[in-house]
């Protein structure tokens, strides 16, 4: 599908953004959302699915039965853009769904993930309307450069799996904010929800950042980061626990549901408050730990650093981004943008395409790794 670009035109956009048992969606006229809804599945419905892929359809459906059910006339899109899933390492910006992308997505190169809906349902509805069909910025971009990839164990390179949907909005915004190009500037994004990724974005391109699901980093509501390596071997040999045991410890019970039993940082900034001194240490240490991955990330850039931007859920906690602020000003300013508008950031970026800021990404495109 060829993209025709009118840099004054209005254009309305499909945004489709897929989870685990929800399906969000928004149509958006240039910047402006003017409609959102989370469609929520019956669990029923979508157990009887044997696997993610099978599901397309039945959300297709009921995506187009929502806006026509809305009075959007569907007609009137000019592109669809959906959530990127688990593909090939690829570098950051707005893809054409191509059937090389269909066809990874709908095997599952990566892994399985609802995500991996996105692009397939987005290609199925602008296929029927003659419209293009994109993705932005998925979890797999990799722009990593080659001495980031060492991790000083042989067998085990370090692997880029970060929040960079948000990241590279978040980053675009304060740039235009700073009346400069994203591609001139120096900044360290921390993205802080139930996972935590600290990216150093180096003129354009994310050269180093923590691999925020399962690898390093700071802990966060509900993952461990990096932990003694030798203590955590000895803790899988002891015979004492079982593999999944130990992943669900690292993901998904590390962090604050390991040491509070709960993700919840509101919950544990009301425990603080009424005293639990053990909430407050382990909170500190949290916000210690993302202060630690920035002040490392400012060694990347050598010290060269224009702004630091902390974003994410967490980010609307004024005390925990107090604790991180005082230990990281002395580098550079620190600009607080809390929350993750996913729809927004998708909405953008396929913008960025049809005005013709930006050129259209073939997948998979030529993989290259940045400098230092």
């Amino acid at each position: 599908m060829e993209v025709t670009t009118l840099p004054d035109k209005e254009y309305r956009i499909l945004i489709i953004n897929p989870g685990s048992t929800s399906t969000k969606i928004g149509v958006f006229d240039n910047e402006i959302s003017i409609f959102e809804k989370i469609i929520r599945h019956d669990l029923g419905m979508i157990n009887n699915f044997s696997n993610i892929i099978d599901q397309y359809e039945f959300r297709k459906n009921t995506i187009l039965e929502t806006l026509d059910k809305e009075g959007i006339n569907v007609s009137k899109l000019a592109a669809v853009c959906g959530r990127g899933g688990l593909l090939r390492p690829i570098e950051g910006g707005t893809y054409a769904v191509n059937d090389k992308m269909l066809q990874d997505l709908r095997f599952g190169l990566t892994g399985q993930h609802a995500s991996n809906l996105g692009g397939i349902i987005a290609s199925e509805i602008a296929s029927g309307l003659n419209i293009p069909a994109f993705i932005v910025d998925p979890v797999v971009v990799d722009e990593l450069a080659p001495i980031a990839r060492i991790s000083g164990f042989s067998l085990i390179e370090r692997r880029s799996i970060f929040h960079a949907l948000n990241q590279k909005a978040v980053a675009r915004r304060v740039a235009k904010e700073l009346g400069k190009k994203y591609e001139k500037l120096n900044l360290i994004v921390t993205h802080m929800g139930g996972g935590i990724t600290v990216g150093v974005h180096k003129q354009g391109r994310v050269v180093d950042v923590n691999n925020g699901l399962h690898g390093d980093g700071p802990f966060s509501p509900e993952r461990a980061g990096t932990v003694p390596a030798g203590d955590l071997i000895a803790l899988c040999y002891s015979g004492e626990h079982y593999r999944e045991e130990i992943m669900k410890r690292l993901v998904g019970q590390g962090g604050l549901v390991g040491y509070l039993g709960t993700n919840d940082a509101v919950e544990v900034e009301r425990r603080i408050e009424a005293g639990d001194q053990e909430a407050r240490l382990v909170y500190d240490a949290m916000a210690y730990q993302v202060a630690k991955e920035i002040g490392a990330a400012s060694a990347v850039l050598s010290g060269k650093v224009d702004a630091i931007i902390l974003t994410g859920g967490l980010a609307y906690g004024k005390g925990f981004v107090n604790s991180i602020t005082d230990r990281i000003n002395w580098i550079a300013d620190v600009i607080v943008q809390p929350g993750e508008n996913e729809l927004q950031a998708l909405a953008e970026g396929a913008l960025r395409v049809l005005r013709g800021e930006e050129n259209v990404k073939i997948y998979p495109g030529n993989y290259t790794t940045a400098k230092i």
